[in-house]
């Protein structure tokens, strides 16, 4: 049986938004409790929360179980440095599924369709590729050199994609946590 990590990227400062989306309420849960109890529905582990800007407040604020939470003091590089943080941290896992704590609609049967190939796979959602994305472990060293804000968008131009409705709303501003909480409660 294949060991897949999760790690949820959640060190943005949330500027648009103006508070940490990290503790916003989406339904009856904050959105990051909510990802990593999604994470852990997949069966995933270890489940990595990487943190950031406010990041002491942050953990003080939720209830993440065994979640492995860890700081990335270079926040501010942008995505990249993020996903080094958590992807350096993974051992003796086969995969991982990269995510981020702002997607509501992201469900744990969705994470699990990504694995399912054991190929690199990503989410599909308004005609464009993004995470929630899984990577095999022959993966990580390419996860390992990523740079700036752009994430692993590179690494998905070629990739296998699962359709995930409603997958483009990620909660950036107070427009799109309206619309979270509409749809999603």
């Amino acid at each position: 049986m294949r060991r897949i990590g999760a790690v949820i990227l959640a060190a943005g400062a949330s500027r648009r938004l103006g508070e940490p989306k990290q503790l916003v309420m989406v339904g009856a849960e904050i959105l990051l409790e909510r990802s990593v109890r999604v994470a852990h529905e997949a069966g995933f582990s270890p489940v990595i929360v990487v943190l950031g800007a406010s990041a002491e407040s942050i953990e003080a604020a939720c209830a993440l179980g065994d979640a492995e939470v860890l700081i990335n003091d270079s926040w501010s590089e942008g995505m990249g440095a993020s996903v080094r943080v958590g992807v350096g941290a993974l051992r003796d896992v086969d995969g991982c599924v990269l995510t981020t704590c702002d997607m509501p609609a992201v469900t744990a049967a969705h994470l699990r369709s990504l694995v399912v190939s054991g190929e690199v796979t990503g989410s599909m959602y308004a005609g464009r590729r993004g995470v929630p994305a899984y990577f095999p472990a022959t993966s990580f060293e390419d996860l390992m050199k990523l740079q700036g804000d752009a994430g692993a968008k590179d690494l998905l131009r070629s990739a296998r994609c699962v359709a995930l409705a409603d997958g483009e709303l990620d909660v950036d501003t107070i427009e799109d946590l309206k619309r979270a909480r509409a749809l999603f409660g």
